[in-house]
């Protein structure tokens, strides 16, 4: 089925609308779940989280993507239940790296003085991926927005680790030249 019918259904607040979201988008909202949590019990509780999520928001809002809209709940769940399983405690997993990578960037838009401030940092970074070649952007947010280690990205894209990480490394310098020059940073 397709998105808008099942966005239609949650607006006539029809249960049927988070069958067909499992149905349809479970396994990718597993992988983004399990990619953060690297647990099956906790990636299955934030996903479950999910549908209940999208349920409470839908409406008022309604996503054009689907598929999208529910990843971003379902990382968000499982980027806050990883900090609360790991408060005060720093593995190293992968996780955690890719987020100290980019933290060293962008700081927490949490602590930004303004929303004003918050919308124009996103913007920039909306504007910066652009610019970005497709392989270039492709494997930025393969860490950072489905933080996949280093070895799924280039066993994923064909390229050695070695590239991928000069490919973050040189696309992260150029965020922080970008956000410096608008001055962001």
């Amino acid at each position: 089925m397709e998105d808008e019918k099942i966005v239609a259904l949650y607006w006539a607040r029809d249960e049927r609308a988070i069958t067909l979201s499992k149905e349809k988008y479970e396994h990718y909202l597993y992988t983004i779940a399990l990619n953060i949590l690297a647990s099956l019990q906790d990636a299955e509780e934030s996903v479950s989280d999910t549908y209940v999520g999208a349920w409470n928001s839908i409406p008022p809002h309604k996503p054009v993507v689907l598929r999208t809209y529910l990843g971003r709940i379902t990382r968000n769940l499982s980027l806050k239940r990883y900090r609360y399983l790991h408060a005060e405690k720093r593995y190293g997993c992968e996780t955690e790296l890719a987020l100290d990578e980019l933290s060293e960037v962008v700081a927490d838009t949490q602590t930004a003085e303004s929303e004003a401030e918050r919308r124009e940092l996103i913007r920039s970074i909306h504007v910066f991926l652009a610019s970005l070649s497709s392989d270039q952007r492709m494997i930025f947010l393969m860490r950072y927005w489905h933080l996949h280690p280093v070895a799924v990205i280039a066993k994923k894209l064909g390229y050695s680790q070695s590239k991928v990480k000069m490919t973050l490394k040189r696309t992260r310098d150029s965020l922080r030249d970008s956000l410096k020059e608008e001055g962001l940073l």
